[in-house]
C-alpha cells in the first residue's frame, strides 16, 4: 500500500494514512483512460451544427433555362448543390455524439487515473478542510506552502466555502465525490483529498472487482 502524510489545515503533518492498493495501486486499466475521456467529452458535445440541403435553401424552384439547345450544362434549379448559394451536399445535421460505456469500464479507468497520481506522489490528504470563511487568499497560501500549482480538490460532499474560496485560483477545481471523473483527475497535477473523501472512495469501489 502507498502511505501518505495526513496534513491539517495549516499544512502541517499530523499523521499518516495507507491508501488502498486496489484503488491507488492498480494500473491494469491504463488502456481504458483514452476511451473514458472520449466518452466524457462526447457527452458534453451539443451536436447542434446544421447545414441546409437544397430543399431548405431559400429561392430557386424554377428551372434556370431550357434543357437543350443552349450549349450549357443542364441544371434543374439555382439552389442545387453545385451552384453558388445552393444547398450543401452531405453536410452536418443535428446529432448526438454520445456512446455507451459500461459502468465497470469507467470505474476501472478511474482506478488507473488515481493510481497515476499516487505513483507520482501527487496525492495530498488533509484531516479536514474546514476553512471557516470564504477566503481565496487562505487557499492560495496553503497551496503555495505545499508547492502546488495545479490541484483537484475532492470532498466527500459539496462544500460551498471551499468551492468559492478556490474558484478564482487558476488550475484549481473543487469537486464533490459524486462528480469525481477521469478527465479532471488527469487534467490536474495534484489530487487533494480529505480522510473522509478517502473513506468515500473505499465505499464507492467496495463492490467493484
Amino acid at each position: 500500500m502507498t502511505t501518505v502524510k495526513v496534513l491539517n489545515i495549516a499544512g502541517d503533518e499530523v499523521s499518516s494514512l495507507e491508501l488502498p492498493e486496489d484503488i491507488f495501486g492498480n494500473d491494469k486499466y491504463d488502456h481504458l483512460l483514452h476511451q473514458v475521456v472520449r466518452y466524457s467529452q462526447a457527452h458534453r458535445r451539443q451536436g447542434t451544427q446544421s447545414t441546409k440541403t437544397r430543399s431548405e435553401v431559400r429561392g430557386g424552384g424554377k428551372k434556370m433555362y431550357r434543357q437543350k439547345g443552349t450549349g450549357r450544362a443542364r441544371h434543374g434549379g439555382s439552389r442545387a448543390n453545385q451552384m453558388r448559394g445552393g444547398g450543401v451536399a452531405h453536410g452536418p445535421k443535428p446529432r448526438s455524439y454520445r456512446f455507451k460505456l459500461n459502468k465497470k469500464v469507467r470505474a476501472n479507468a478511474l482506478r488507473s487515473a488515481l493510481t497515476r497520481r499516487a505513483s507520482g506522489s501527487k496525492v495530498v490528504v488533509f484531516d479536514n478542510l474546514d476553512l471557516g470563511e470564504i477566503k481565496t487568499k487562505n487557499v492560495a497560501a496553503l497551496l503555495g506552502k505545499l508547492g502546488i500549482d495545479s490541484a483537484l480538490f475532492v470532498l466527500p460532499e459539496t462544500n460551498e466555502t471551499v468551492a468559492k474560496s478556490a474558484r478564482n485560483i487558476p488550475y484549481v477545481k473543487v469537486l464533490a465525490m459524486q462528480g469525481l471523473n477521469v478527465e479532471d483527475v488527469l487534467r490536474h497535477d495534484h489530487l487533494v483529498l480529505t480522510t473522509a473523501a478517502v473513506e468515500s472512495l473505499v465505499a464507492r469501489f467496495g463492490g467493484d472487482a
